[in-house]
């Protein structure tokens, strides 16, 4: 009797994941190429958007991409990135052009000086039409600092090559931005050891 309830179930979810992959192919069917990179965004109150930006930036080199990174604030930290990046200079063209968090600075002059020039790195390489995927890490932080124009980042977005595909991250991505996004990933704080007194950890937070 167990066997025959065993078989009838596998049956079943043998007939149920046919009707999925069906459904499945007829979607697949209905999509399209996009003859133009993405934009995209990492945003929200929870860990994890830089992390998974620079899962990004694995995948697109296992297929052979070439990658740029521009990081935005935090220049200032010895990161495992960073690190990683160094080690192996010809994976990607990286700039680490922050000053760190802008309680540590205390510069507000400093900061924009600093975001100003990220902005141009990240615009030249941009519309180089040399990269097919770069990683924008935090972002969102000097747009919500007004430390850049949303205006003109929203135009130096747009002016991109259409062969690169582009993601910000950092929290409180500004709407402008995320209207016109293709794609907008919003990780959701539901726990986090700092809040238990635990500091940052070496190779998981930074």
């Amino acid at each position: 009797m167990a066997d025959r309830r065993q078989d009838e179930t596998n049956t079943a979810h043998n007939e149920a994941m046919k009707r999925q992959q069906a459904e499945h192919r007829a979607k697949m069917r209905e999509k399209k190429q996009t003859e133009r990179g993405l934009l995209m965004i990492n945003t929200g109150d929870g860990k994890g958007k830089s992390t998974a930006g620079f899962g990004t930036v694995i995948r697109a080199l296992g297929w052979g991409h070439k990658v740029g990174i521009v990081q935005f604030v935090k220049g200032a930290w010895k990161t495992g990135e960073k690190e990683f990046f160094t080690r192996y200079p010809n994976l990607v063209d990286m700039y680490v052009m922050g000053d760190g968090f802008t309680w540590d600075t205390q510069d507000r002059a400093q900061d924009i000086a600093s975001a100003e020039k990220a902005w141009a790195q990240s615009r030249t390489m941009m519309e180089s039409g040399v990269y097919d995927f770069i990683l924008l890490d935090e972002l969102n932080i000097v747009l919500r600092y007004d430390y850049l124009d949303v205006a003109e980042v929203l135009a130096g977005l747009e002016a991109r090559s259409d062969r690169t595909s582009v993601m910000v991250t950092g929290r409180n991505a500004p709407e402008a931005l995320v209207v016109v996004a293709d794609m907008v990933s919003e990780i959701k704080a539901v726990r986090h050891p700092f809040e238990n007194g635990i500091k940052a950890k070496q190779g998981i937070d930074y």
